[in-house]
């Protein structure tokens, strides 16, 4: 499994947000991206991460940041997901784990002391030119939005 390293290009991608609709990374070249990767909607932490960013949006926003969120849920499952938690993120669908696989967010990790395949906990932040800024890999769901906006200099 390859990770990524700041100052590597980001791979672009094209996946289906919760409504169906595409996103492609490069078209949202120019701006700043925070792409976060989490293992499944609605379960326990990955809720408390999803809501995090969505309660910290306004300020990742003001600092030019777009989040996008990917797991391999479908997008009706997504579509839920933002329903029952208000979520104002972009959620986005990898089934396949192509884009998981391309950011090393896909592969053995532990759970529970076992060694498992999965995807794992990752953020990063993409410049405005499509490198990698920050590569973070196997973050906590609880905590993690916070010491992102005080890497990024963002009020906390």
């Amino acid at each position: 499994m390859t990770r990524l390293e700041p100052g590597a290009p980001a791979p672009d991608f094209t996946l289906t947000d919760d409504t169906g609709e595409s996103v492609t990374l490069s078209d949202l070249r120019g701006g700043k991206v925070i792409v976060y990767f989490y293992p499944a909607a609605m379960t326990p932490g990955c809720t408390k991460q999803a809501c995090d960013f969505t309660d910290s949006l306004d300020s990742l926003q003001a600092g030019g940041y777009t989040v996008l969120g990917i797991s391999p849920d479908k997008p009706e499952k997504l579509a839920k997901f933002r329903e029952r938690d208000h979520l104002r993120i972009t959620l986005l669908s990898d089934p396949e784990k192509s884009v998981l696989t391309a950011y090393g967010a896909f592969g053995e990790k532990k759970l529970y002391g076992k060694v498992v395949e999965g995807v794992i906990r990752s953020t990063f932040v993409i410049g405005e030119d499509g490198t990698i800024e920050l590569a973070q890999y196997n973050v906590k769901a609880t905590g993690h939005v916070a010491k992102l906006r005080k890497d990024l200099g963002l009020a906390v």
